[in-house]
């Protein structure tokens, strides 16, 4: 699995690029005999990208040349291995990105004068997408989550162990504690022998969690999504004096993590963040319900568009799988609306969307028929 962080998000694929970009989504397969369909399944939006670039006036040496390195993807057997459940990749002259995400996208190109990124919105809200960091002496392992999937994250930037972050402690200093099972909780949880935390060992520790913290601060920059712990109690405060993280939640999952799958730890994770995402978004909803008629809220897109572009929107849903077409233009603030696709129009959903959460709002993108007033979009304004 890849990991795509907001920065990558803002300097990447955000800009406006003086040749055709290409945004492609499709749903992928982590096993079973279907993940030898994805590669097809590729190859076949790979044409439709050629012939998409070809009705926009390209000649055919340069649609080649664009479609050189998505094509290379092709060969790589492995890389079609280690599939998530979504795979975006991103491309134009001379730039090829390609992302496997726990998102199962449906089926989408959009090529366009920037790239289209609003699929890729649930990934970076929190709503439904989280992160598990599993804490031990012995090992750390951060898993990044949605409602029905978890994958591990890389984080080789990081020791691996407290023993490979400090020399050993001396002989007979080291704590010892095994773990045992308190009746009824599911939960294992830690049993120490010997002496209490010593200063030392603490300090170590907490030294370590340290940098893991400046590992994840670059990880996870620009994010929104919760963030829970596993590991055994006297470990939770340790790690959230060192963490700077602001969406590390207060309750964990308290045991030692070792022994657990990552499908054990998705569910127990899952219990603690599925309510926080609820509440937020209905009261999301009740704020713009108690706002609406009053000045502060928006169903026009245009209006919309414009208060994100300047910071003004707080809270923002907008509608996936839907694209309207235009242009905005940041100089006069003038918005055109179109009915179909025309040279230099991008999504304008996507456009408030994107702006919304660059200025530092809250972005729910779900289906049509969850935004509020049975519109594509709906705005609550900062002021």
């Amino acid at each position: 699995m890849d990991t795509m962080t907001m920065d990558t998000l803002k300097k990447t694929f955000l800009a406006d690029h003086a040749d055709w970009c290409v945004s492609l989504y499709m749903p992928t397969h982590r096993a079973g005999r279907e993940t030898e369909q994805d590669p097809i399944r590729f190859k076949n939006l790979l044409r439709e990208v050629e012939e998409g670039l070809l009705a926009k006036g390209l000649r055919s040496p340069e649609v080649r040349e664009m479609l050189r390195a998505p094509q290379r993807l092709l060969q790589e057997a492995p890389f079609w291995q280690q599939q998530s459940d979504g795979l975006a990749v991103f491309f134009t002259t001379g730039q090829c990105d390609a992302f496997r995400l726990p998102i199962s996208f449906d089926e989408l190109v959009v090529i366009a004068n920037r790239f289209h990124v609003k699929p890729l919105l649930p990934y970076f809200t929190s709503d439904g997408h989280f992160y598990i960091l599993a804490l031990s002496q012995n090992g750390i392992r951060l898993l990044e989550g949605t409602r029905d999937t978890v994958d591990e994250v890389d984080l080789a930037g990081v020791p691996g162990s407290l023993a490979e972050a400090f020399e050993p402690e001396p002989s007979g200093k080291q704590l010892q504690f095994h773990t045992g099972t308190p009746s009824g909780t599911g939960m294992r949880a830690a049993m120490f022998h010997g002496h209490d935390l010593s200063n030392d060992f603490k300090d170590r520790m907490s030294r370590w969690f340290r940098m893991i913290d400046h590992e994840l601060r670059d990880l996870l920059a620009g994010g929104q999504s919760p963030l829970v712990l596993a590991g055994v109690d006297y470990l939770f405060p340790l790690y959230r004096e060192a963490s700077s993280y602001p969406h590390l939640l207060d309750e964990g999952i308290a045991g030692n993590p070792e022994g657990l799958k990552p499908a054990e730890l998705h569910s127990q994770a899952w219990n603690l963040v599925e309510p926080i995402f609820q509440r937020t978004r209905e009261e999301a909803a009740a704020r713009y319900r108690h706002l609406a008629g009053t000045g502060h809220t928006t169903t026009d897109l245009q209006e919309a568009v414009l208060a994100a572009h300047h910071g003004r929107v707080e809270v923002l849903f907008v509608a996936v799988g839907v694209q309207v077409w235009g242009h905005f233009d940041p100089a006069t603030n003038r918005i055109e609306v179109h009915h179909r696709y025309e040279p230099g129009d991008e999504d304008l959903l996507d456009l408030a969307a994107i702006r919304c959460l660059l200025t530092g709002g809250m972005v729910y993108a779900v289906a049509p028929a969850e935004v509020p007033d049975g519109n594509w979009v709906a705005a609550v304004y900062r002021y």
